[in-house]
């Protein structure tokens, strides 16, 4: 069974997270929630409060297929700074495993040097970014080993892009259909 890591810092985007954590569950995948303190209780940037599996300092980067960022301005700064989150992303890169962020998060991508050329982000995080490649109308933007989307309302789409990368073509379709996603490619 694929193993994805979602890291929860307090002021995470609740729709993002929650939505990816979903989505992936649906597909067969093991999802693990991480908070980055040894808090079990991480409340989102509207106050939704979600109970984490363990804490980031726990993980056991061997076993991952993926790490999953959501985004949410509080929980992308808290990440920015975290050893261990940017310890993990740069050793799942040296690995060549997969790595996907959303909404604002794909800043902690490039604070850690694995964001890729080709990516999307929140419309005016690119600006912090700096770097060209940037793709304002997709909704999931993959290259090479690292997986980014735009925002909230894309969540559902890039949960299935993560499915069909991990699971196939076959069970993203089926859990697309029994979501009534059709919105998403």
């Amino acid at each position: 069974m694929s193993k994805v890591l979602v890291p929860l810092a307090n002021g995470f985007e609740e729709i993002e997270a929650i939505n990816i954590i979903d989505v992936l569950r649906r597909g067969d995948i093991e999802v693990l929630v991480a908070s980055l303190d040894e808090k079990s209780v991480v409340e989102g940037a509207h106050k939704v409060r979600v109970l984490a599996d363990m804490a980031i300092s726990d993980v056991d980067v061997k076993t991952l297929d993926m790490i999953v960022l959501p985004g949410g301005w509080g929980g992308t700064v808290a990440m920015l700074d975290d050893v261990n989150i940017q310890r993990i992303l740069k050793e799942m890169d040296k690995d060549g495993k997969n790595i996907g962020a959303i909404c604002a998060a794909p800043l902690v991508l490039h604070q850690a040097g694995v964001l890729k050329h080709n990516y999307t982000c929140y419309p005016t995080i690119e600006e912090q970014i700096r770097e060209d490649g940037f793709s304002e109308k997709e909704m999931v933007v993959e290259d090479g080993n690292v997986m980014t989307s735009r925002g909230p309302a894309t969540a559902i789409c890039f949960g299935l892009q993560i499915v069909k990368k991990l699971k196939g073509e076959k069970k993203s379709l089926e859990v697309k259909s029994a979501l009534l996603a059709d919105l998403c490619k």
